[in-house]
């Protein structure tokens, strides 16, 4: 089982969307997938449901979502319950998100400390997602889990990045992402520092499947950029040519003085253009872009625009899967 964190501290960048299509698109091609909203906002989940089914999931104080598996954990009363899987399709399962889980928050805050007296519980808190995406995994066979979070650096994150093997950064061509991949790999480095030291306080006798904490990057998409004669318009070339320098000197933590250009930059993996009313379509129909039909409103221009997108998404999922080691058939 690979897993996977989709992440950025900058909001509105299309990460949410981004997950989406891409676990639709490793299941379509034969990888059992597991898609799990960690984002207390739960945008992920409201692009998989409709709002009938959400109110379902959300009832009975969601029992059925992540924030029902942490429930035991949380009164006190227990260890996590094994959490429900949403079937989507086939090879492809959804561990839904709950507004309720920013609830989780100052739990993990207090337990992360307690860690390193080699606490017991403490580490069961802060293992917990890692041991529910475990459980849910096995549940369906996935071989990926893709992981939503939140656009923040708070203990929500931190948890959920400890349970990421590798993080893809979802970026948009502006100042504001720009900033965000510096505030990013700092932080990511403190926090697989953080996650070994207390590793080695974890006792032997608890028996508890703890992550590894190496979310190492992956690389970074950039997202929405805007098109003319197939080249990025200027107002978006002057942020989009600073990133790899960017990437490079904050998430890698290497000082270059000639960064190569975005285009032929090996951490890129991939340029998506914006869609633009591809999207609206896609939500009405409750289904990726890429797999609109004329049913669906794509008629005309939206055709072919329909192509191109699949053709983004698979080229993307193939150096995803390069980078991971995952058979993408």
């Amino acid at each position: 089982m690979k897993t996977i964190a989709f992440f950025n501290n900058k909001g509105g960048v299309g990460k949410t969307s981004l997950v989406y299509h891409l676990a639709w698109m490793f299941a379509e091609h034969g990888v059992p997938v597991l898609a799990v909203d960690l984002d207390p906002q739960a945008n992920l989940s409201s692009m998989f449901l409709d709002e009938d089914r959400l109110a379902e999931l959300w009832d009975n104080g969601g029992s059925n979502t992540i924030f029902g598996s942490l429930q035991p954990l949380m009164n006190r009363t227990g260890d996590i319950f094994s959490p429900h899987v949403e079937k989507i399709r086939r090879n492809l399962g959804l561990v839904p998100g709950n507004l309720a889980l920013s609830r989780f928050e100052d739990l993990l805050s207090e337990n992360w400390p307690k860690c390193l007296d080699g606490q017991e519980a403490a580490f069961r808190v802060i293992t917990a997602f890692h041991r529910i995406m475990l459980d849910a995994a096995g549940q369906i066979g996935a071989e990926l889990v893709l992981i939503d979070v939140g656009p923040n650096l708070g203990a929500i994150n931190r948890s959920a990045l400890i349970a990421a093997e590798q993080v893809v950064l979802p970026l948009a061509p502006d100042l504001f992402s720009l900033q965000g991949l510096k505030n990013l790999g700092p932080t990511l480095r403190d926090w697989r520092k953080g996650w070994k030291k207390r590793l080695g306080e974890l006792p032997d006798s608890a028996g508890i499947a703890a992550p590894s904490g190496e979310m190492q990057p992956e690389g970074y998409v950039v997202m929405q950029h805007g098109i003319r004669d197939n080249r990025p318009v200027k107002a978006y070339q002057r942020w989009l040519d600073r990133i790899p320098g960017v990437y490079r000197e904050s998430i890698l933590d290497r000082t270059v003085t000639k960064p190569p250009s975005p285009e032929k930059d090996p951490y890129n993996l991939a340029l998506l253009k914006h869609y633009r009313s591809l999207m609206p379509l896609a939500m009405d129909a409750r289904k990726p872009m890429f797999a609109l039909k004329p049913a669906d409103g794509a008629i005309g221009a939206h055709v072919e625009a329909v192509r191109a997108c699949y053709q983004d998404f698979f080229q993307l999922a193939q150096r995803i899967a390069t980078k991971a080691d995952i058979a993408l058939p």
